[in-house]
């Protein structure tokens, strides 16, 4: 199903806008893949890099990703119900440092994308058309099922971008 631009809330657009593909579950299965292959290409001892005070380590960044993917999945799977209770949003610099991150390897954190992906594809997959337009509010924004399935992609693919441009661009 394809996707309108305009009826993405503004805070999602630029992650959207990462999107190539026209095709939802082509897109989630691409953007899995290319970062799978980030993820297996980070150098050993790299895992707790940051590239700035503050900022967040490589382990970090990837399990803020998983924590993302989970909590839009979820969304996706409310609204597909038809349950129509507003959601609260999520803060992300409090999830991070509860995600044990320096207590995983990447090679788990790899193997729990790997897994959550799929879920998410197989969770996607199983909508029908009338599912895709669906529409719930996830912190007071809109989104249709189908949005929050491109969100999730380009959410993705922001991250690895980012990961690629300031963490591992001297690598």
């Amino acid at each position: 199903m394809l996707l309108n631009l305009e009826t993405v809330p503004h805070f999602y657009k630029n992650y959207v806008k990462q999107i190539e593909e026209t095709d939802l579950l082509q897109a989630l299965r691409i953007s899995g893949h290319r970062c799978l292959e980030l993820v297996h290409s980070i150098p050993e001892g790299k895992e707790d890099y940051r590239y700035a005070d503050g900022k967040w380590s490589i382990r970090e960044v990837f399990c803020h990703m998983i924590d993302a993917e989970r909590i839009f999945a979820y969304r996706a799977l409310r609204f597909a119900r038809n349950d129509r209770t507003p959601l609260a949003g999520f803060e992300e610099k409090d999830y991070a440092p509860q995600a044990n991150a320096s207590g995983r390897s990447i090679q788990k954190i790899a193997a729990e994308m790997a897994h959550l992906r799929s879920s998410t594809i197989d969770l996607f997959e199983g909508f029908t058309p009338d599912m895709f337009i669906r529409k719930g509010a996830a912190n007071k924004n809109e989104l249709s099922v189908n949005a929050l399935g491109f969100i999730i992609a380009g959410h993705e693919t922001h991250h690895c971008n980012v990961l690629k441009e300031r963490y591992l661009s001297g690598v």
